[in-house]
């Protein structure tokens, strides 16, 4: 913590033993330290370097608006090759972090020179941390999220930080002192930063490796999409568990002291998880089977449409109409669901119709049929067939049936086959029944008769 004072009077760090500190030994650690920081800050060195520091952050802030002014950052360099390319953009990006270390470099060898090392010490101190800094921030340029990025650079400067003011192994001391204990396994916060630490390191692994798989299944041709889906499944659940376990292992954390809390868990997991598991072995089940897969044409109570993802916990229905039906697996495994596509895409369209008792019901049939074989989506090997199925009381009904490659678009198709029909009943002088309802209003001198037509 001496800045500009001699090194002797940085203050003494804690006892190398975590076990060896009380509260008396951190108190004195605190009073020494408050003493120190005290003499530096009244001796008239340390203003006039953090004046230097001052301007020097002014003078760099000046120079990054500049620069971001006038450098365009996406044709910056795009002829050098990708390393320098990529060094270039982090320092445009960083300017002002690197004038300012540039700077206080400058001002600290010339009062180097100029005075006692010990009167620029704050000055070497900043343009540690700067560079530091720049370090960092073009280490982790490589990384793409940006909340990562965020959380490895402010942890690895704060580490570099406490490493350039001496006080590193004070700070471990410290919080490894401190420790509550279950059974065999002993928590303190310096485990639980080495665990946290580690654990990231290992999902940000785990993630690219369960990516690259995925990428390099999902480019095989031989492997269905359910198969695809569940293979992708299992590799990332398996990495998740494999990281989990080198992490802690990793740390020291004995995986059999956590017995206890291992059982907790299970217990949790069975009383108020158990939708949750249910929904994730019914998506395994559901994988496995190849009952339904990305792509099929499903119905599902009401709702019909396109199955566009299976997760873990559902399926994501597409009904064409902009909306998507999130569906738990569990009710695709206990519920009735029609999957238009499971064994053959090939779908038989069934029209209903019906002529009053006027036309020739041969006509009607091989008109119909006629009909719905013009169609481009009605499928040439097989031949449409409609029959006659009822002498009804207002007429006679007709049953037409033909057959499409795809369900896809189904209603699109019978409105237009109906539409045909419409227009070649009249051209054919063939009537559509329809109910007719008479209405008698008896009353007065002479009885009123009243029919009335209401069309279906």
């Amino acid at each position: 913590m001496g800045f500009c004072g001699s090194l002797e009077s940085i203050p003494p760090r804690l006892p190398t033993r975590p076990m060896d500190m009380d509260l008396k030994d951190f108190m004195e650690f605190v009073q020494t330290t408050a003493r120190s920081v005290g003499a530096e800050i009244s001796s008239p060195w340390f203003y006039l370097q953090f004046g230097l520091i001052l301007v020097a952050a002014g003078i760099a802030y000046a120079a990054e608006t500049a620069v971001r002014n006038r450098v365009d950052m996406t044709s910056l360099a795009m002829r050098w090759p990708l390393p320098l390319r990529h060094f270039a953009r982090v320092m445009v990006a960083s300017a002002s972090t690197a004038v300012f270390t540039l700077l206080v470099i400058i001002s600290r060898l010339v009062m180097y020179h100029a005075t006692w090392p010990s009167r620029s010490y704050l000055l070497m101190v900043a343009a540690k941390l700067g560079l530091a800094w720049l370090v960092i921030r073009l280490v982790t340029s490589v990384l793409r999220n940006a909340f990562i990025v965020k959380l490895v650079s402010i942890t690895a400067w704060f580490v570099a930080a406490l490493s350039i003011l001496g006080q590193f192994d004070a700070t471990v001391d410290l919080l490894d002192a401190y420790a509550i204990v279950f059974g065999g396994l002993r928590l303190t916060p310096l485990l639980a930063i080495k665990a946290g630490a580690l654990l990231l390191i290992a999902l940000w692994a785990t993630n690219i490796t369960s990516n690259f798989a995925e990428s390099r299944i999902n480019a095989t041709a031989d492997l269905t999409p359910s198969v695809q889906v569940l293979l992708v499944k299992i590799i990332r659940i398996g990495l998740l568990a494999v990281a989990i376990v080198i992490a802690l292992g990793a740390v020291g954390i004995d995986l059999s002291a956590l017995a206890v809390f291992s059982g907790a868990v299970g217990v949790g997991i069975g009383i108020g998880l158990q939708k949750i598991v249910a929904n994730f072995i019914s998506g395994i089940i559901l994988l496995a089977d190849k009952s339904v897969k990305p792509g099929d044409l499903v119905t599902i109570g009401d709702n019909t449409g396109r199955i566009s993802a299976m997760k873990t916990r559902y399926i994501s229905v597409a009904a064409g109409d902009g909306r998507e039906f999130l569906v738990p697996n569990e009710d695709l495994v206990t519920q009735k669901v029609v999957n238009w596509t499971y064994t053959d895409k090939n779908t038989l369209v069934k029209i209903a119709f019906g002529t009053n008792y006027d036309a020739d019901p041969k006509v009607v049939c091989k008109l119909a049929a006629e009909i719905a074989e013009a169609h481009p989506r009605a499928q040439k090997g097989k031949p449409p067939t409609c029959i006659l199925t009822e002498f009804a009381e207002a007429g006679m009904k007709f049953s037409l049936t033909f057959w499409i490659a795809d369900p896809d678009g189904m209603d699109k198709v019978k409105s237009d086959v109906m539409l045909a029909l419409w227009d070649a009943f009249k051209q054919e002088g063939i009537r559509v029944p329809y109910p007719v309802r008479e209405i008698r209003i008896r009353g007065g001198a002479l009885p009123v008769e009243t029919t009335v037509e209401v069309p279906n």
